[in-house]
């Protein structure tokens, strides 16, 4: 829409708990970027992801679909920077989803409520996000009042509405991108959009919009509902509750999405440190090879089935590492925070029968990201997903966290030997 560079996509279904991911094949090497709003990059007027120096353009109408549709795994593959503009709504999306078919997964999905009032704003604008009420205990609702004053031919226009995918196609998906002439012109200058007729978006002169015909008297408030959902989908989960929105844009909606993931990590870590034990140290210990001064799992506080587990890690300053890591500044070396998410990883496979018996043997790392260092006195909050188990192969997605903010991440892959094995 913007860029207006050719692009070829595909859509790619994904494995359970594997979340949506974009991936840029024109690369040397193809580079993958995951939905999520640590990946979000400064935009106008759009919303952008960026992995390194390769970035991907205006990604919440495609998210949007993803969104109302219910999709939560899926891979988007993309030939260039920008996803295609079609008719700046979502209605392709959907169609081109639809016409590949969505397959229903045997995983939970793991949706987030909200739990109390967060508000987030910027001048007149706003973004409050409730809890539930009533019979809508497992859907979103969103009200927005769209408010461009008496003097705008699009004026203040107001639309509920409640998540559903049929509701979603028949109320949401087809409405499409707009701005004020004003807006447009100055898009062009800036060498934007520059390939747009006023047939392809819908610009608003003084008195309505320019050689193109609204699909809903009320179509620019719809499609500030087709772009929230989208930025909710940086999420990573989907959202239960009520949300109420003045006159918000992609910034307000990326600001919303943090506050929700940062109170829900701190809600989680409350729950998770003082929970009792699963899995004590001698359990542990029984599992894992690992000894004095490498086991690096002190107990498991939640392990459901073979999807997901959580463990702690207690880091004192009397542990051997801090003598040279470093003498007067001691830091956890960043190799022995991944191999305590490791060590959980390994506890989680075992958990296969299939696997019962062999050992997880450190095989390869990918996507290893270090956001904080770990020091004397912090608790690592540790959580490994699942994401294959296959033959002497196996993989998961593992994080460590010291309270609400992220310390590492990696993709961690195992061979699995009998432990018997020399």
């Amino acid at each position: 829409m913007f860029t207006g560079k050719p692009v070829m996509l595909r859509m790619h279904p994904a494995e359970p708990n594997t979340g949506i991911w974009f991936v840029r094949s024109d690369q040397n090497k193809p580079v993958r970027i995951p939905a999520l709003v640590d990946a979000v990059t400064k935009r106008a007027r759009r919303t952008a992801l960026q992995n390194g120096t390769v970035s991907i353009e205006t990604v919440e109408h495609c998210l949007g679909a993803c969104s109302g549709l219910g999709i939560d795994n899926i891979e988007i593959e993309l030939t260039n920077s920008e996803l295609p503009a079609c008719d700046g709504s979502s209605m392709p999306f959907v169609k081109m989803l639809q016409d590949a078919g969505i397959r229903q997964q045997d995983a939970i999905r793991d949706p987030l409520v909200i739990d109390s009032i967060i508000r987030v704003s910027d001048d007149d604008m706003e973004l409050v996000a409730l809890e539930p009420i009533g019979d809508n205990t497992d859907t979103l609702e969103i009200l927005y009042e769209l408010d461009y004053g008496p003097e705008s031919p699009i004026g203040r226009q107001v639309h509920s509405f409640r998540v559903t995918p049929q509701g979603f196609i028949e109320e949401i998906a087809s409405a499409r991108t707009f701005v004020l002439k004003s807006e447009a012109d100055a898009l062009q200058s800036a060498g934007l959009g520059t390939h747009l007729t006023y047939k392809d978006i819908v610009v608003f002169g003084e008195d309505g919009p320019i050689d193109n015909k609204l699909r809903y008297p009320n179509e620019c408030v719809r499609h500030k509902i087709l772009d929230l959902l989208g930025d909710l989908m940086l999420l990573g989960r989907f959202v239960v509750g009520r949300i109420h929105a003045r006159k918000s844009g992609h910034a307000l909606n990326h600001a919303l999405v943090r506050a929700l993931r940062d109170r829900q990590a701190q809600t989680e870590y409350r729950t998770l440190a003082t929970k009792t034990p699963t899995m004590d140290i001698h359990k542990v210990r029984r599992i894992l090879p690992h000894r004095y001064p490498f086991l690096l799992v002190d107990r498991l506080v939640e392990l459901d089935g073979t999807d997901r587990a959580v463990g702690l890690k207690n880091v004192t300053i009397n542990e051997e590492f801090f003598q040279g890591h470093y003498p007067g500044h001691p830091i956890m070396p960043g190799v022995l925070v991944l191999e305590a998410m490791a060590q959980l990883g390994g506890i989680l496979l075992a958990q296969d029968l299939e696997h019962t018996g062999k050992v997880a043997i450190l095989f390869s790392l990918d996507k290893v990201r270090f956001r904080r260092p770990v020091t004397p006195g912090d608790q690592l909050l540790l959580e490994a997903r699942s994401v294959r188990a296959r033959g002497n192969i196996g993989h998961v997605r593992a994080s460590a966290r010291v309270g609400t903010e992220l310390a590492a991440e990696a993709d961690i892959k195992f061979m699995l030997t009998d432990a018997d094995e020399e």
